[in-house]
């Protein structure tokens, strides 16, 4: 057996995607989640941890390690895709509530999920992160038990946050608890519960967003300089919702208000700030939560505003029966089902990236690099189906990415 990666190394490595999940198993004694100067939420180790500790980190780390849901479906209602993972009913809906579906991101449907499960008493906390009171600019892990405070957190929030950083001192509390996050998070939380039976049982919902990336705090700060902004000068910076996709909004002290629009903020792909970790995800499109809802965009971008719509990826039994019951109370509405080519055509970029994971994982093992175990989400199989000229280009990026230290990153 091979000796586990210590915290540090698998930082330095662009391996690590600040989900806080080390911090809650060594405890915040000995492990704390902390901004760094680049912007990412990453661990400091302050006491050494025992060998023990450090392999079941490995074990979950979602850097390290996303165990997919393989090949096998529940029953006859649920259908793999190559590339879209397993659902058993596809659907565009959106929150019932006229102020969830205008206040939340896209059309609030996990907003209305959170508060569903938290109304009908299926679990007693949703986890998720919001804006920081004090810091609006940044973002925590909160835990909501009122359908109040899951929608006062509402919203995306596309800069570094650490979902999972309390995640089993909230369990110990014997707490029933849904997860809304990213699919990495749901990953480790996935992970994890196939070492920990209080996770496994306490741990009823996992539902994400369809990630298209976690940006560093530069991306945000790039916006404060634009408009020659100081970040103790805010009381809110929201990057959506309040409409769909909805205006990035920026309010300062001294009543000042400044917006830009979706595609304003997100025009230049090269100006995103990705973490690495997001150039090679493997599952982006959350195919182990319980429930995964997306933007229904045709093509990909918004062309203006609308009421706000989401498709829905019912991925589990749990998931589906979650997703109807809503539906009979009265949480969610429904549009119209979808099929996976509607998600092709709703999110090509993630068709893009599932087919280009497996070469870059392959140029990470040219470059000596520990390259992460993703299994079960038939990343070989289609990057067999790329023409050889986009292959080579995917492998070629990331060997050019890797030889200028785009991966590298000090220590927190």
């Amino acid at each position: 057996m091979t000796d586990p990666l210590d915290l540090d190394s698998i930082v330095r490595q662009g391996l690590c995607i600040g989900c806080g999940l080390c911090q809650s198993i060594a405890g915040g004694e000995r492990v704390r989640m902390c901004l760094t100067r680049k912007g990412v939420e990453r661990p400091q180790t302050r006491e050494p941890l025992d060998l023990e500790t450090l392999r079941l980190i490995n074990a979950v780390c979602p850097g390290l390690k996303v165990a997919g849901p393989g090949s096998e479906v529940p029953d006859g209602r649920f259908d793999t895709d190559p590339v879209w993972g397993p659902a058993g009913r596809l659907a565009i809906a959106h929150a019932s509530d006229p102020e969830v579906r205008h206040r939340a991101a896209t059309g609030g449907v996990l907003t209305a999920l959170g508060q569903y499960l938290l109304a009908a008493g299926k679990v007693d906390g949703v986890l998720h992160v919001r804006a920081s009171d004090a810091r609006p600019m940044r973002s925590e892990a909160c835990l909501s038990r009122t359908p109040a405070e899951v929608l006062a957190a509402c919203g995306s929030r596309y800069g570094p946050a650490a979902p999972l950083s309390e995640l089993l001192q909230h369990l110990k509390d014997g707490l029933r608890l849904a997860v809304i996050a990213k699919p990495c998070d749901i990953g480790a939380v996935r992970l994890l519960a196939r070492e920990n039976q209080q996770v496994a049982q306490q741990v009823k919902y996992c539902l994400a967003m369809v990630c298209g990336g976690a940006s560093e705090l530069g991306k945000s700060r790039a916006v404060l300089k634009q408009f020659g902004l100081r970040e103790e000068e805010l009381t809110l910076f929201r990057y959506r919702g309040h409409g769909n996709p909805g205006p990035t909004r920026l309010e300062t002290r001294d009543g000042r208000a400044f917006e830009l629009g979706y595609n304003e903020m997100w025009a230049e792909e090269k100006g995103w700030q990705l973490q690495f970790r997001c150039k090679i995800c493997p599952d982006a499109i959350g195919e182990q939560t319980d429930i995964a809802a997306a933007d229904v965009w045709p093509g990909g971008s918004p062309s203006g505003e609308d009421a706000g719509f989401n498709g829905v990826l019912a991925r589990t039994p749990a998931g589906l029966a979650l997703f109807e019951e809503a539906l009979v109370a009265g949480a969610l509405t429904w549009v119209r089902d979808i099929d996976f080519r509607d998600m092709d055509d709703f999110q090509p970029h993630q068709v893009r990236k599932k087919h280009a994971v497996h070469d870059r994982l392959q140029a990470m093992a040219e470059a000596g690099m520990t390259v992460p175990d993703f299994h079960g989400l038939r990343l070989a199989e289609l990057a067999r189906e790329v023409d050889p000229e986009e292959r080579a280009r995917n492998y070629r990026g990331m060997l050019e990415r890797l030889e200028r230290g785009a991966n590298r990153e000090p220590v927190a």
